[in-house]
């Protein structure tokens, strides 16, 4: 049992307090210091196993998860105005600290999107895309430069925002949609994509990732591909885990680990026809295809480009 006696555990719970005394989680010298402090502690390859934490200690993470996301909403809210304030936001992305990270995330998966489907997607959903979607539009803008992209938030700000950052580009403008929806009321227009993107941060338990999985993978046409990132090691004191068992409904293809300054695994599964369920008893059951097709690789940075997750 990993308990407080560990030193990482112990640092974290450190940050942990320091974080939940602030006023505010907006940008500000104190906020930035501590999350650095915080990525930096969970970054180095780990063996720690979170679902083996005290109560205590992961009463804390799941707290701790919580606060990283609002205050990565209140980061992207901060810059999608800077950037709207200008007459082409889109020639000033560079503004955002983390924007050379984006290009190297969107690289990534667009490579291991193309190792999977042997036919670029010609419509996308982002789930949870927030006020500034970099993934949606570094994608459409230098990978996907056909595809349609259809962008899902709950909150009708951050689509507000995201719609000004895109509205003067005469090629983005006709190509990325966005939606104020809670994706659990989205039903048949699922089976409209062929690639589904769920952000990290949508479903911040694993009670409610496990039930937005369950919804897309009720609706998302057969075959169509669902992209998600997880977190492996001290990294899930950031951001949720989703376990291949999670993932009921689909075959798992493949889950990247990261081992550099990357936070985020990197997972992608395929949406199986009813007919091939595993049991009655269990019809949306996860499915594992043979070895030479499912792959959980540790992230090797000299074989991989690097990236950070937004």
């Amino acid at each position: 049992m990993v308990c407080e006696k560990d030193p990482l555990v112990q640092k974290v719970c450190e940050l942990y307090e320091q974080i939940s005394s602030l006023e505010s989680l907006k940008p500000c010298k104190d906020v930035n210091m501590l999350f650095t402090q915080l990525v930096v502690t969970c970054m180095p390859p780990s063996p720690i196993d979170v679902t083996k934490l005290c109560k205590s200690i992961q009463d804390i993470r799941c707290k701790l998860i919580r606060l990283c996301g609002e205050a990565e909403g209140h980061l992207e809210s901060h810059f999608s105005t800077i950037l709207g304030s200008y007459d082409n936001p889109l020639h000033h992305l560079n503004i955002f600290p983390y924007y050379s990270n984006y290009l190297k995330l969107s690289q990534l998966e667009f490579n291991i999107l193309t190792k999977h489907c042997s036919n670029l997607p010609t419509k996308v959903a982002f789930v949870g895309s927030g006020p500034l979607p970099l993934t949606s539009i570094v994608l459409a803008s230098f990978h996907l430069t056909t595809t349609s992209f259809h962008n899902y938030d709950i909150d009708p700000s951050a689509n507000s925002m995201a719609l000004q950052l895109v509205s003067s580009d005469p090629d983005l403008s006709q190509r990325m949609f966005f939606h104020t929806s809670d994706i659990m009321d989205i039903t048949n227009d699922l089976k409209d994509y062929d690639v589904v993107f769920l952000a990290a941060l949508v479903g911040m338990d694993k009670e409610t990732k496990v039930r937005v999985i369950d919804h897309v993978a009720e609706y998302m046409a057969p075959g169509a591909l669902l992209m998600l990132r997880s977190a492996h090691g001290a990294r899930a004191f950031l951001y949720p885990v989703v376990d291949p068992c999670d993932l009921r409904g689909f075959e798992v293809l493949s889950i990247f680990h990261p081992t550099d300054e990357v936070i985020n695994s990197v997972v992608i599964a395929r949406k199986i026809p009813i007919t091939k369920q595993c049991s009655v008893e269990y019809p949306l059951a996860p499915t594992k295809l043979p070895n030479k097709c499912f792959d959980i690789e540790m992230f090797n940075p000299l074989n991989h480009v690097n990236l950070l997750e937004e």
